[in-house]
């Protein structure tokens, strides 16, 4: 499978949070949105790592790298999502958090669920990502036009294993 090559950006956020993530995590884990498409070989812009985590583990982070939080930044998106919602600096691009993510839709609040991940290894790094299958479901269910447009970058990689990005 011919991929792009990883953003160096999101490489050093890998290589920075994520072995803090496997130190701090109690529950599993999972990157989405664009930098799973990313991670998946998507030919996306990506302006931060968003992660999926339980509410607990969105708190135990909250607890243990004060010295990281954004402080100041309010996500968009309020009416479609909620979340126990971090934001963290770190080198290469901010680390979103989203504690039990829930996405509102004609049925009222729902769980974000991923119902298959597979790990890819960025900078010596397995990190957890929805299959492109998972993606797609989950992008298309977000319903944003970004979303939408990511998913359909999706659709069109072939399916087989993502990238293995040392």
């Amino acid at each position: 499978m011919s991929l792009r090559p990883l953003n160096v950006a999101l490489r050093d956020a890998i290589a920075t949070s994520v072995p803090l993530l496997q130190a701090h995590c109690r529950d599993p884990w999972v990157v989405i949105g664009s930098a799973a498409c990313a991670l998946a070989g998507a030919a996306v812009e990506v302006a931060d790592l968003d992660l999926l985590t339980s509410t607990a583990d969105a708190q135990r982070l909250i607890a243990v790298w004060p010295s990281h939080l954004d402080t100041t930044y309010v996500p968009a998106g309020a009416d479609r999502f909620r979340s126990c919602f971090a934001r963290f600096l770190f080198p290469g691009m901010p680390l979103e958090v989203m504690g039990d993510l829930q996405l509102h839709d004609a049925d009222g609040w729902q769980p974000v669920q991923i119902n298959e991940t597979v790990h890819v290894t960025v900078a010596d790094v397995a990190v957890a990502i929805p299959s492109r299958d998972e993606q797609i479901r989950i992008l298309k269910s977000f319903g944003r036009p970004k979303d939408l447009a990511r998913a359909e970058l999706l659709r069109a990689l072939c399916h087989g294993a993502p990238a293995d990005h040392r």
